[in-house]
């Protein structure tokens, strides 16, 4: 199933980096290649990361679009 339409990642390819390394949800965007874009797969994320809903300060991720 489609995760991030803006930018076109599935649950099997964030399962897949979560399963080859622990990483956060601003490491797993890294990890891709992308930014969140309008923010609406971020919540989807952490919960595959089994992240607590709010992001850390220092996370990069803080929930609200990237800036461009």
């Amino acid at each position: 199933m489609y995760v991030c339409l803006c930018n076109g990642f599935t649950d099997r390819e964030v399962r897949s980096i979560a399963a080859a390394s622990r990483c956060s949800t601003a490491g797993l965007y890294r990890s891709l290649g992308v930014r969140p874009r309008c923010g609406k797969c971020v919540p989807m994320v952490r919960e595959i990361l089994g992240e607590p809903a709010q992001g850390s300060p220092d996370d990069g991720v803080a929930g609200a679009p990237a800036q461009r």
